[in-house]
């Protein structure tokens, strides 16, 4: 398939590819396929889950360390436990 673009429209298609090191088809396939991704497709999901940073095992470490800080003590007795001394 062959689509005509603007001339325009195709310089802007080069400088893009040109930033990205790509092609100009690639650079142009992968803006068409970005507009038929639905927001709820596992695949978008996954590519975005994907692309995040690992954390560091500091990083872990002091999550860990906040949630233990934020746990309440246990009670024996639960709310309903207690009868009306009345």
């Amino acid at each position: 398939m062959t689509i005509h673009i603007p001339d325009d429209l195709a310089r802007g298609l080069e400088g893009i590819a040109a930033a990205q090191q790509k092609s100009v088809e690639q650079v142009a396939l992968d803006s068409l396929r970005s507009l038929f991704d639905r927001a709820s497709s596992p695949e978008v999901f996954l590519r975005t889950f994907r692309a995040l940073p690992h954390p560091s095992s500091s990083a872990v470490y002091d999550l860990e360390a906040a949630i233990a800080a934020a746990r309440l003590p246990v009670r024996d007795g639960g709310d309903f436990d207690r009868w009306p001394t009345e």
